[in-house]
This record gives C-alpha cells, sequence and structure tokens, in this order.
C-alpha cells in the first residue's frame, strides 16, 4: 500500500551501482579488519609451525632460520617472507583496528569525523609498522 507520503520502494540492486557506491573510510577499516582476522585464522597452522620449529632445539631454529633465505619444499624463501610480512600486517592492522573498536565503544564515540580520523590512524599506523618490520625481515636494517 502506497500513500503520497511514502516513496516507492526501489527495485534490486545492480552490479554497476554496488560498484559506484564510495564505501567511508571507516568502512574500509571494518572489512580490512575481519580480512586480517581470518587471515590469522586461515594462517594458524603455519604460525603455530614457525613457533615450533623456532623453539625446539638448536637444530630446529637453523631449519626455520633456513625457511627465509632457502624456502620450505617447493616455496622459495621470499615467498615465506611475503607470507610473515602478510601475517604481520594482519597481526598489526587486526590489533590496532581492534583496540580501535573497543575505545569507540568504551568512549560511546560514534561521530562521522572521530570514525574518519581514528580509521586514518587505524590504517596508517598499521602501514608503517608493516613497512618498518618488513624493512627488518628482509635485511634492509
Amino acid at each position: 500500500m502506497t500513500t503520497s507520503m511514502s516513496k516507492p520502494r526501489p527495485g534490486p540492486m545492480k552490479l554497476t551501482d554496488a560498484l559506484q557506491y564510495r564505501l567511508p573510510l571507516a568502512g574500509w577499516v571494518s572489512i580490512l579488519h575481519r580480512v586480517s582476522g581470518l587471515l590469522m585464522f586461515v594462517l594458524l597452522p603455519f604460525i603455530i609451525w614457525l613457533f615450533d620449529t623456532s623453539l625446539s632445539s638448536e637444530v630446529s631454529y637453523e631449519r626455520f632460520s633456513a625457511a627465509f633465505t632457502a624456502g620450505i619444499g617447493f616455496v622459495p624463501g621470499v615467498v615465506v617472507k611475503l607470507v610473515v610480512l602478510a601475517l604481520i600486517w594482519a597481526f598489526l592492522h587486526h590489533l590496532i583496528a581492534g583496540v580501535r573498536h573497543l575505545w569507540m565503544d568504551a568512549m560511546h564515540s560514534v561521530g562521522k569525523e572521530q570514525g574518519r580520523t581514528t580509521a586514518l590512524f587505524t590504517l596508517v599506523v598499521s602501514i608503517a609498522l608493516t613497512l618498518l618490520l618488513g624493512a627488518k625481515l628482509f635485511g634492509l636494517y
């Protein structure tokens, strides 16, 4: 039932409409928070292997170190480093975005400008720390 005061209901959304929508920065941070959590979950067996191999013995630590230079099986060392770099980003982004969400919940601050500012902070800090640790991982310092 449509009255003269109500608008007609829009039809189904088309793909072209969805591609033209500009997601706000806070939306990107929220999506990346989910992606980083999923990435850490999927790579959890690799993380456990890295941790176990690094701490078991001196021989296993040498094997752990060799994984970054010689690789693991058919996977070259540079790919291992890139996967670890992705894990570093995932952990840092997930941590900073999680603290952002907790802070917004605790302070009841959900304003549009504050959401944009904290989202920008989250992206800048997580990317900067990832680049810094990535430079160390790839031996730049």
